[in-house]
């Protein structure tokens, strides 16, 4: 897979969404987002903007109910959307790490493209709800993002009181892990980053 062909198109239809995602792993941080829940859509602009995808996601749902089922569907479909432009994962520096900092929040994030789904998470949310949003649902959109991508991710919160600030920097921090580990490393000269010589992929 070249460069220019890291691209995913993914529609995934339920009895309770319709979600489309295209992604361009290779963007310039370009971001059309609507899923209904718009404390995601902001959380997700922060994934397009600090990790450079170009992210376009469209979503219907039973948001009536509640968010729980979109925000869930859209975290499977950006999964999906990112083992798919990642294909084989051939020339990527494959791991990546940072700390981001939100006033007084500051949350660290390492993640690894293994192809083999894991989830560490340690953020401590004081406020149940932001605006309309649970904030029980972050971890839910991290663990269908992790199951469907095949990610290693690891979230600590460092510090932090306002919740809004502790999850905007936990999506700025995973922006900026993954596009240091999905970024082509030169010296790879295009070979798997495993000594292995394959990372297996989420589902195989």
């Amino acid at each position: 897979m070249s460069v220019s062909e890291r691209t995913a198109e993914i529609h995934r239809v339920t009895g309770e969404t319709d979600v489309r995602v295209a992604l361009n792993l290779d963007g310039t941080g370009r971001c059309q987002v609507a899923t209904g829940v718009p404390f995601l859509d902001h959380m997700l602009h922060q994934l397009a903007s600090h990790g450079l995808l170009d992210l376009e996601i469209s979503a219907t749902g039973d948001t009536h109910i509640d968010d729980h089922h979109s925000n869930e569907d859209v975290g499977i479909a950006v999964g999906q959307a990112l083992a798919q432009a990642l294909g084989d994962r051939r020339g990527i520096h494959r791991f990546g790490h940072f700390v981001a900092p939100l006033d007084e929040a500051l949350v660290q994030v390492a993640l690894d493209c293994s192809g083999r789904p894991h989830l560490s998470y340690g953020l401590v949310i004081p406020a149940q709800r932001i605006g309309s949003y649970d904030t029980e649902l972050v971890k839910e959109f991290f663990v269908a993002v992790v199951n469907n991508s095949g990610l290693t991710l690891h979230i600590r919160q460092l510090d932090g009181v306002n919740s809004h600030h502790i999850v905007e920097a936990c999506f700025k921090a995973f922006a900026r892990a993954l596009r240091l580990a999905v970024e082509i490393d030169p010296r790879r000269a295009g070979s798997v980053p495993s000594s292995k010589g394959v990372l297996e992929r989420a589902g195989a």
